[in-house]
């Protein structure tokens, strides 16, 4: 009853354990409701940033850290001793793919053994992490009962809530998209429902910590999928002859049924190209064989080999090749107005570009530099002169602050890969992505 207490008062003090796209919005967030938060991250620039009230995250402004330092609600530390008061734990870590597409837990593993050095009684902790379903039974449960000797739902409560960020988007944001949440007992689900229920607006409560880690990796694989489908269409429709854009335009005006999905360059982020990966390997570890996954993970990948195939064939229209011509990708961003390229697909039509013999550059209003392969490479400024000089303007990234009237108007000759010149379309000098190319047969460059 004491925490409960404390949650309801707003007295719990809170610690959130990685201050990246999701954590520091839910620090934020849960500081506005009337906690006071702790943020703790191992970087100690990004904990010296925002010491300073300097955010790194597009669509936090620093008067809003700022203001919330100002008044005590939050602090920033990269030291975990300072967790030894914390009524709530969130944790908000990486968990990237290792290089043999495996899950990588290894932040969820080191914050875990931290915490068991001070974690006290009667404490909540959530973890925000995508996992596969199991994971936070086996890499905290587990792990406290062993070290700790702590019983579940009696000494400590312990809940799974799969964080739904997404960056860039204006309607939607944390407090106003339902939380789904997942107990290890009734009684964690009961005070981990009463804590997000201070701060969101709705809270969905399911039966079991793998339901709301399986409702994660369906989300995103859901969209893998559709996804992979509708950039199957687009490399169908090349071929076939038909304007992919016009067909999904035309289906989406039936009103049961359908939901539109549009092609583009590929997937990027720290979600899709990695959590249908995590249940992939979550189903071949229990001996299922899922083979959607497999074949939207292909198709999507697959992009890069294809787009590739239509520059050059642009190029040769023009009496060019790929070595030595100079092509921009306007835009690195995984998607539009964002400032991360993790797993961004520009980045590595970029780096097959550069591989190929092509001068490559390119520009994003948002990423001022990018490290491709370990070289240190600057965005260009949109000049005249710069897009004129260039043999090929591939837009990769569609966004909002561009005026691509102009970019139409100065570059010889784009390649759309996002469908945004459709109101100045013209076929001599652009070429959509999908959009009856008729490419001839090439040797595939890369293997994906």
């Amino acid at each position: 009853m004491i925490l409960e207490k404390k949650i309801q008062n707003q007295d719990a003090k809170v610690v959130v354990i990685g201050l990246g796209y999701v954590g520091l919005p839910l620090m934020l967030l849960t500081a506005e409701s009337g906690y006071q938060v702790k943020g703790l991250d191992k970087s100690s620039e990004k904990v010296t940033n925002l010491k300073n009230g300097v955010s790194y995250i597009k669509g936090i402004n620093n008067k809003r850290i700022k203001e919330l330092a100002d008044n005590g609600s939050i602090t920033f530390t990269e030291n975990y001793y300072e967790i030894n008061e914390a009524d709530v734990i969130i944790i908000c870590v990486p968990t990237p793919l290792k290089e043999n597409m495996e899950p990588d837990v290894s932040f969820i593993s080191s914050s875990v053994k931290q915490i068991l050095k001070f974690l006290k009684e009667n404490t909540l902790i959530i973890l925000e992490s995508t996992v596969y379903p199991g994971a936070t039974e086996e890499l905290i449960k587990r792990e406290i009962e062993k070290n700790r000797g702590f019983s579940v739902g009696c000494d400590y409560y312990l809940c799974y809530s799969p964080e739904r960020v997404d960056p860039g988007n204006e309607l939607f944001n944390i407090k106003n998209t339902p939380k789904v949440i997942g107990g290890a007992t009734e009684r964690c689900l009961e005070i981990g429902a009463m804590f997000y229920k201070e701060i969101v607006n709705m809270v969905v409560p399911v039966n079991s910590l793998e339901t709301a880690e399986m409702v994660k990796l369906f989300e995103n694989t859901f969209r893998a999928v559709n996804i992979g489908m509708v950039n199957e269409f687009a490399q169908m429709s090349s071929h076939i002859g038909i304007n992919i854009w016009e067909v999904i335009e035309a289906a989406d005006t039936k009103p049961f049924g359908f939901m539109p999905f549009y092609p583009g360059p590929g997937v990027g982020g720290h979600c899709i190209p990695v959590d249908p990966i995590y249940l992939l390997w979550k189903a071949n570890k229990i001996g299922f064989n899922s083979q959607f996954i497999k074949l939207a993970n292909e198709v999507n990948k697959d992009m890069i080999g294809f787009m590739l195939n239509e520059i050059i064939t642009l190029l040769e229209k023009r009496n060019k090749g790929l070595i030595n011509s100079k092509v921009m990708l306007l835009g690195v961003a995984y998607k539009k107005d964002v400032n991360d390229y993790r797993e961004s697909p520009a980045i590595k039509l970029f780096s097959e570009l550069e591989r190929i013999g092509t001068n490559v550059i390119y520009f994003d209003p948002y990423i001022k530099e990018i490290n491709n392969q370990g070289i240190v490479v600057n965005s260009v400024e949109l000049t005249k002169e710069i897009v004129n000089e260039c043999d090929l303007v591939v837009i990769s990234t569609d966004h909002s602050n561009v005026d691509y009237e102009w970019i139409t108007d100065n570059a010889q000759l784009i390649y759309d890969t996002r469908n945004v010149t459709k109101s100045t379309y013209n076929s001599e000098k652009i070429h959509v992505l999908g959009n009856n190319l008729n490419y001839s047969k090439v040797n595939k460059l890369i293997e994906v």
